[in-house]
C-alpha cells in the first residue's frame, strides 16, 4: 500500500514543489493587488490550495500525455506512468478528483469565480497535448498558470478590471521564459522525438528570447506600478527582480544543461520577489 502511495506522490510531483510555487506566485499577485493587501483568510486557503490540487491534476494529465515520450528521456523515464507502476487511466482518475476536489473548494466564492474556473480546467488538460503541433506550448502553459489572476479578482471584486490582464501577460512571459530554460535540458531528446517546444522553435535565439520575455514580464510590472502609483518599495524589489533576471541570463548563456535547469529551479526566487513588491506596497 505504502509503495503504490509513493508512487501517486511521485505522480503529482509532491516532492517536487518548484511547480506549485510557479502557480501560486502569480495567483498571490493577483489576489493582494485585487484586496489591497488584504485579503480574507478563505480566499488565502481556498487559493493556495487551488494551486496545489490543480498542479498536482495537470502533473497527472501531463505523466498520462507524455507516457510514450517519457520512456524515451533519461530524466523522465522513471514517471510511474510511463515506468508501469501507475496505469494510464489510473493517472486520469487521480487528476478527476484533484481537479474536482479543486472545484469543491470554490464553490463558497460566487459565479463569475466558478465560471471562470471551466476554461481553467480546460486549458490544463488542453496543454500537455500542445506539445504535439504548436510551435510554443510555453505560451499554453503560461496561459493554464495564469488563470489564478483573473480568478482572484473576479473573487474578491466581482470584475476583472484592465491592469489584471497586464499580470496576466507579465506571467504568460514569465511561463515562456523559465520553461524555455526547462525545455533546453530536454533539446536534443525532443527533437529525435519530435516533440516541439520553444527552445526548439527559437533555435540559436533562444537565450535572446528568454531575455525579451523577462523584459515583457517587468515591463508589464512597471506599468502597472505606474497606473496604480505604487511608492518606493514597490520599485526596489522590481529592481531586485531584474537583478534576478540577469542571474539567469548568467546561468543560462552558455546552454549547459545543468545551469539551464537550475535556471528553472530557481526562478521561484523571481516569482516570489515580485510578489514581495507587491505585499510590501500595502
Amino acid at each position: 500500500m505504502f509503495l503504490r502511495l509513493s508512487d501517486y506522490l511521485a505522480l503529482i510531483r509532491f516532492n517536487k514543489p518548484i511547480g506549485t510555487l510557479l502557480v501560486l506566485w502569480p495567483t498571490l499577485w493577483g489576489l493582494w493587488l485585487a484586496s489591497s493587501g488584504q485579503p480574507k483568510a478563505s480566499h488565502l486557503i481556498i487559493f493556495i490550495l487551488g494551486c496545489f490540487l490543480m498542479r498536482s491534476a495537470g502533473c497527472a494529465i501531463n505523466d498520462y500525455a507524455d507516457r510514450d515520450f517519457d520512456k524515451h528521456v533519461l530524466r523522465t523515464q522513471d514517471r510511474p506512468v510511463t515506468a508501469g507502476r501507475v496505469k494510464p487511466v489510473e493517472a486520469l482518475i487521480v487528476a478527476a478528483v484533484l481537479a474536482l476536489v479543486a472545484f469543491i473548494l470554490i464553490l463558497p466564492l460566487n459565479t463569475f469565480t466558478k465560471l471562470l474556473s471551466f476554461p481553467a480546467v480546460a486549458i490544463a488538460i488542453i496543454y500537455p497535448f500542445t506539445k504535439r503541433f504548436f510551435s510554443i506550448p510555453q505560451a499554453i502553459l503560461g496561459i493554464a498558470f495564469s488563470f489564478g489572476i483573473p480568478m482572484t479578482f473576479a473573487a474578491v471584486l466581482n470584475e476583472i478590471p484592465a491592469y489584471a490582464w497586464l499580470l496576466v501577460l507579465a506571467n504568460i512571459a514569465w511561463a515562456i521564459a523559465y520553461d524555455t530554460a526547462y525545455a533546453m535540458v530536454d533539446r536534443d531528446d525532443d527533437v529525435k522525438l519530435g516533440i516541439k517546444t520553444s527552445a526548439i522553435t527559437f533555435g540559436q535565439h533562444d537565450v535572446l528570447a528568454i531575455c525579451i520575455c523577462y523584459g515583457i514580464c517587468l515591463l508589464s510590472f512597471a506599468v502597472i506600478g505606474w497606473l496604480l502609483v505604487l511608492p518606493a518599495i514597490f520599485w526596489i524589489f522590481l529592481g531586485f527582480a531584474f537583478l534576478l533576471a540577469i542571474y539567469y541570463f548568467q546561468l543560462i548563456k552558455d546552454r549547459q544543461k545543468e545551469k539551464c535547469f537550475l535556471a528553472f529551479r530557481r526562478n521561484n526566487w523571481f516569482g516570489m520577489c515580485l510578489f514581495l513588491a507587491i505585499a510590501f506596497t500595502y
